[in-house]
């Protein structure tokens, strides 16, 4: 019998995961040491994410394939790496104090957000369908357990297994999109994959096989009308793992979604339907938005409204698009983490503060604090000078300047409505007599830490955008050749 070559392995395409990978094997090791070595967990799984980071920026220019093209260590997805990095360092740079005062710290948290992470950087380095979907598994299975850490609260298990449930129904909807892209293109390789979708007349089987593997990637990056978990989950879910499901996550998903369609779409003719999913979800995001009282709801249909814009950028193709898009990524990341970031340092008589009301006063009682969330809230409506205005300004203007004018014209009028539900809570925060009790800050270094790079990140992108925007777009220029 003739023996099957096995691929040669590449450790070079891996490096940056294997390095998240044995932190969080390393996590779980220190945890077995007893109570007292708890507070060396966060600072081993922060080490790990560092050197993460190290290794993509030694990386960069170079390259690496493995296995057979089926993972591409090129700098489109290093680009990834690093986004993904950063909203892995600030997530657990904000846990252990949060952690510790809701009585849920353990080795298994920082190792489930480490496999996590791991499987978002192996998600952006997909050269294969295969390997999409067990990065995809990879990356959703641990946040279906950290959705659900606060055991003791009804909500957080009704959401993590309403999450759960959904995301199985999404993966079984990619695999068979996975599949029938198989079967038109007799592989599952990427590249041979975006052949087959740009023949022509395309095949009806790779058609119908994408769309699938859209609704898999629309669950996934909360688009509508596949964006019904993400209020529940991002309400009931610790406000660290939010953080975390609200950047890294979505920054890999859409990382394999340019990867795979920023071709094909547009030569198969899928632009209109492109276009009414970023409409639909801009505005379904922002108007529902305006109703919620509670703060991480408002930033669930928020994050939903930014996957809108993103989707402009899709729209609008080329280079120019899908390098405003890693640039919209890189910006959104440190903003999300850092809003978030304010209600993870934030309780009401013993409990989180998320609510509007809950932040009535802040500026008079906490004015720094204050501060740093005015900063992120005016980022996400896009005021200059912060990361925001420049993030937004890339994406509209890449879509005007391939003619969807009226596109454009809509995600800004879709800005100004959202600065309405923003700029209400800046309102309570300088303008409305706290109650009784208000919002107070919880001392946290490392949360203070997190927030001050999260701050540093908003400003510098918005100030000095320009070298992070040619990375992004020297990033995404070998994919479009």
């Amino acid at each position: 019998m003739t023996p099957i070559p096995a691929p040669p392995i590449a450790v070079a395409a891996l490096l940056p995961v294997l390095v998240v990978v044995g932190a969080a094997l390393l996590v779980l090791l220190v945890d077995l040491l007893g109570p007292g070595a708890k507070r060396a967990l966060a600072p081993v799984a922060l080490a790990g994410v560092v050197g993460a980071l190290l290794a993509a920026v030694a990386s960069w220019g170079r390259g690496a394939r493995g296995f057979r093209d089926m993972v591409v260590l090129d700098d489109f997805a290093l680009f990834l790496h690093l986004v993904v990095g950063y909203a892995a360092a600030l997530v657990l740079l904000l846990s252990p104090d949060y952690l510790r005062r809701e009585g849920v710290e353990g080795g298994e948290y920082y190792a489930l957000v480490l496999s996590s992470a791991a499987g978002m950087m192996l998600l952006a380095a997909a050269g294969d369908l295969v390997v999409v979907f067990l990065a995809l598994e990879l990356t959703s299975l641990p946040l279906y357990v950290l959705s659900g850490l606060f055991k003791r609260r009804l909500e957080a298990g009704e959401a993590a297994l309403k999450y759960f449930l959904l995301g199985v129904f999404a993966s079984a909807f990619l695999l068979y999109g996975i599949a029938l892209l198989y079967g038109a293109a007799g592989s599952t390789n990427l590249d041979r994959v975006a052949a087959a979708l740009t023949a022509r007349p395309p095949a009806p089987l790779a058609l119908l096989g994408l769309a699938l593997v859209l609704v898999g990637f629309g669950f996934k990056i909360a688009a509508v009308p596949f964006h019904m978990w993400a209020p529940d989950v991002y309400e009931a879910a610790p406000t660290s793992v939010t953080a975390l499901i609200a950047t890294g996550s979505k920054a890999a998903v859409f990382g394999a979604l340019i990867r795979l369609v920023a071709v094909g779409l547009h030569a198969t003719d899928w632009t209109p339907l492109l276009w009414g999913l970023a409409v639909a979800t801009m505005t379904v995001g922002n108007v529902v938005a305006i109703a919620q009282s509670n703060l991480k709801r408002l930033l669930a249909y928020s994050s939903v409204a930014h996957v809108g814009y993103m989707l402009v950028g899709l729209v609008a193709g080329g280079v120019t698009g899908a390098g405003a898009v890693l640039f919209y990524l890189l910006a959104y990341t440190f903003t999300t983490a850092g809003a978030f970031g304010v209600l993870t340092l934030c309780e009401r008589a013993g409990e989180e503060a998320v609510t509007v009301d809950d932040y009535a006063g802040l500026g008079r009682r906490h004015p720094v604090l204050a501060l740093a969330l005015t900063l992120f809230l005016l980022s996400l409506i896009g005021i200059p000078p912060l990361a925001g205005f420049v993030a937004k300004f890339y994406l509209f203007g890449a879509a005007v300047r391939e003619g969807f004018v009226g596109l454009a014209v809509i995600a800004v009028l879709n800005s100004a409505v959202a600065a309405y539900y923003y700029l209400r809570v800046v309102v309570a925060m300088y303008m409305h007599e706290p109650g009784a009790p208000g919002a107070t800050l919880v001392p946290s270094l490392a949360g203070g830490l997190a927030l001050a790079v999260a701050v540093v990140g908003v400003i510098v992108l918005g100030v000095l955008p320009a070298p992070f925007a040619e990375l992004a777009q020297a990033a995404v220029a070998p994919l479009l050749r």
